[in-house]
């Protein structure tokens, strides 16, 4: 705790409370939207850690301490960062305008500096704890940063999201002793006032997982009336009483409160009180510990204590403390009206002409408040690494692979290079040696703060648990996946020190962790992400693990680049480039342009492919241009008149031509459509599509530019390259059918698409490929109908 006054931070608390409040009533009674839709924000949730967030950044944090604000306090944090100098006056009345102030903290929009983008609930809260267990293994592998404290300002209602548990009980999370969570304990949600009895079931389950503890629930005024007469009957009683009855009593107040507060209480309870007159009664029940600074900051310093473990810090506190909604169970978008709002200001001494001041620098307030200013400034840190990525690694396998295997063998042979080597860190839900990871984990090791000793030996697999293991492995949590890649992925300025994140995800359960995928994306972190095997290749699991959505997650995520290559070679190259882009330096807005690339998708298959049409495009097309084509999204992999000469007529006729288009696993059904089409004396081109993704945004850049100065749009040059002619199409995918559609409209061709779009089921692939017109008899069909489309 700083050398500062309890009376000096009390009249700043007011002050950010003032401005707070201020703030969202700016934006919705002074801005006029001409869209008739309600601008909205929230005075009583941000009012309720007024206090606990006025005792940390005054008083209790360090320039290197992280903090994640809960969604609904952003006007708090905003003033906050206001009244410490790091946000200027203008944005005060631009809360949730275009350019200004996001509704909910968000590192890539807002102007001030922002810790954690906070806003899907749940999330926030436990970005913290990933960003420690980053910091952990950053400290371990590339010695001590500035010690950190990492704190999670939640809402009791965010205790309701699954994913805040999962992350709780995950090992990797274990003995993160500089993390603490405060939770608002206001017990209103949305909808409704929440029980008594879920503080005791958080606090049980936070204790059996290991965490310490603490509850700050009474204010010094009802502390000292507990030391007197029937002090503990008065406890007992506010301790039993239930939540709905107490906040029901912030609607009353003389007689009326009184009789309300000792509704079913024992006789001494109403003697406790029977001393303080109507007009103080108010004051003392509602006298709650997360509005007491000083209490606060003393359990503030029991977390630190306790380095062993992590704390989780339940404040009680009153929704819309200080302001006339205080405790209404409707009061959640309550807006204060006029006349609440200058009452407000006058009870702060202020007018209108300086409502929006900052604190008078001459007073104490204002002096501390400028000593806490240079006391959490913070240095500007380097985003990017300075090394040498290889384009390739030189893998050109001579027998049948999967993309799976290849993805294995890149990471390894990359683990061999110096330059990347010490930066690479994977991480799996339990799916590490299923998704080809063994063979990485077997040269680096699996992270652990402590050696481990192993007590089976595996001749296949060495599990060997460490310090220096550059592999964290986590329960079986596709949210905690994505979250510790996203933290992983912000490295470089939550703990000084970039890495390359590379993860591994059974596909189809990319949507169970899609909440936190694109979480971390929003937030600008960089990694890359397998999700393999994938489609209903996978054919003897059945349906329920046959992904056929992911690729339009790829495609449409902004922020993620969607990559599937069919052959070895090429997924070296696309891996080794997200490896290089992932490993520079970040712009400043990584998520500002809706092309921009920041992490990598590569959806696998664990079905092998020959190898031997992709090493004859590059004896065609030769390594410098194919790998421009491969990285570019797509390139002609077969060339109809060059591998059917029967096709070219002599009079120069011109036979009927087709492209069929791929991605994935399914390209040698496809090549085989094509030697049946040649055989019906129809040319076929085949096109390799390596990322939909970056075709379909070099196609969106041409059309945004044209409409946005109104000019005829262009062929981008990916298009161009890969597809020549303007020929009909056929598309075949192992996913949904419409992920790949649209090409018929960039291309403006006829298109017959051709995917899954129906649940899977167990099944040989050539089975599988039946049922959902994926064999070359179905795609030799959908050629002709194409022809047929022609006008």
């Amino acid at each position: 705790m700083s050398d500062v006054s309890v009376t000096t931070l009390d009249e700043i608390q007011r002050r950010v409370l003032w401005l707070a409040v201020r703030i969202v009533d700016a934006a919705n009674r002074d801005r006029q939207t001409g869209d008739g839709v309600k601008v909205g924000g929230h005075q009583a949730s941000s009012a309720s850690l007024v206090a606990v967030m006025t005792a940390l950044y005054f008083a209790h944090l360090d320039a290197p301490d992280r903090v994640a604000v809960k969604p609904h306090a952003s006007p708090v944090f905003h003033a906050i960062q206001y009244l410490l100098g790091d946000l200027d006056r203008s944005y005060l009345t631009r809360l949730r305008q275009r350019g200004g102030l996001q509704s909910y903290p968000s590192r890539t929009k807002d102007p001030d500096r922002v810790d954690f983008s906070t806003g899907s609930v749940g999330l926030g809260a436990a970005a913290p704890l990933f960003a420690a267990t980053t910091r952990r293994y950053v400290d371990a592998h590339f010695g001590p940063r500035p010690s950190s404290r990492f704190y999670a300002l939640v809402g009791d209602a965010e205790l309701d999201e699954g994913n805040v548990w999962e992350a709780v009980a995950d090992p990797a999370t274990e003995g993160l002793g500089n993390v603490t969570w405060v939770v608002d304990f206001n017990r209103q949600s949305l909808d409704r006032v929440v029980p008594g009895i879920r503080i005791q079931q958080w606090s049980a389950q936070f204790a059996a997982a290991g965490w310490h503890v603490v509850e700050v629930k009474y204010g010094r005024r009802l502390q000292a009336k507990f030391a007197e007469p029937h002090g503990e009957a008065l406890r007992s009683w506010i301790d039993a009483m239930p939540n709905e009855q107490y906040q029901s009593l912030f609607a009353l107040a003389g007689p009326a409160l009184r009789e309300r507060f000792l509704d079913g209480a024992p006789e001494e309870a109403g003697l406790a009180v029977a001393d303080v007159i109507d007009e103080d009664l108010a004051p003392l029940v509602q006298d709650l510990g997360g509005h007491d600074i000083a209490a606060l900051l003393e359990a503030f310093a029991e977390c630190d204590k306790v380095t062993d473990r992590p704390s989780v810090l339940f404040a009680y506190t009153v929704k819309g403390w200080g302001l006339p909604i205080a405790g209404n169970p409707r009061n959640h978008s309550a807006l204060l009206t006029g006349e609440q709002i200058d009452a407000l200001r006058a009870s702060v001494g202020l007018t209108h002409d300086t409502e929006w001041d900052r604190i008078d620098p001459t007073s104490p307030a204002g002096i501390h408040t400028a000593a806490r200013r240079e006391h959490l400034r913070r240095d500007s840190v380097a985003p990017g690494l300075e090394i040498a990525v290889p384009h390739d690694t030189g893998l050109r396998p001579s027998r049948a692979t999967s993309t799976q295997e290849a993805f294995g063998r890149v990471l390894v042979d990359l683990s061999r290079n110096d330059d990347v080597a010490p930066y690479l860190v994977t991480t799996a839900p339990d799916v590490a040696t299923s998704t080809n990871l063994a063979g990485f984990i077997n040269r680096t090791g699996v992270f652990s703060p402590v050696e481990r000793r192993a007590w089976n030996e595996d001749p296949v697999l060495k599990w060997a648990e460490g310090p220096s293991g550059q592999h964290i492995e986590l329960g079986i949590s596709e949210m905690n996946l994505f979250l510790l890649l996203g933290q992983l992925g912000l490295s470089w300025d939550l703990s000084g020190q970039p890495l390359i994140p590379v993860g591994t995800v059974y596909d189809p359960f990319v949507l169970r962790g899609l909440d936190a995928f694109i979480y971390g994306t929003y937030s600008g972190a960089r990694f890359i992400v397998a999700g393999t095997p994938s489609g209903v290749t996978l054919a003897p699991e059945g349906g329920a693990h046959q992904s056929t959505m992911t690729p339009s997650v790829g495609l449409e995520l902004p922020g993620v680049t969607l990559i599937e290559p069919a052959y070895a070679s090429a997924l070296d190259w696309l891996l080794c480039d997200a490896v290089g882009h992932v490993a520079s330096r970040p712009s400043a807005t990584p998520t500002a342009a809706p092309y921009e690339e920041g992490a990598y998708y590569l959806r696998l298959t664990t079905r092998p492919i020959d190898q031997a049409p992709f090493e004859a495009a590059r004896a065609r097309l030769g390594d410098a241009v194919l790998r421009r084509q491969v990285l570019a999204g797509a390139y002609r992999l077969v060339d109809a008149f060059e591998a059917h000469p029967e096709l070219a007529t002599p009079d120069g006729v011109q036979v009927p031509t087709v492209n069929l288009v791929a991605s994935g696993a399914v390209l040698p059904e496809v090549l085989a459509a094509a030697d049946e089409l040649a055989e019906e004396g129809v040319a076929a081109h085949v096109v390799d599509v390596t990322s939909l993704d970056r075709l379909y945004s070099a196609w969106q850049r041409t059309l945004r530019q044209a409409v946005r100065t109104a000019t005829t749009p262009s062929v981008p040059g990916a298009l161009r390259a890969a597809f020549p002619e303007a020929v009909p199409i056929v598309t075949v995918h192992d996913a949904a059918s419409h992920a790949m559609a649209w090409l018929g409209s960039a291309l403006g061709v006829p298109s017959v698409p051709l995917g899954v779009d129906a649940f899977g089921q167990s099944g040989t692939v050539h089975e599988l490929y039946e049922l959902h017109d994926l064999l070359p008899g179905s795609i030799v069909n959908a050629a002709l109908a194409a022809l047929s489309l022609r006008r």
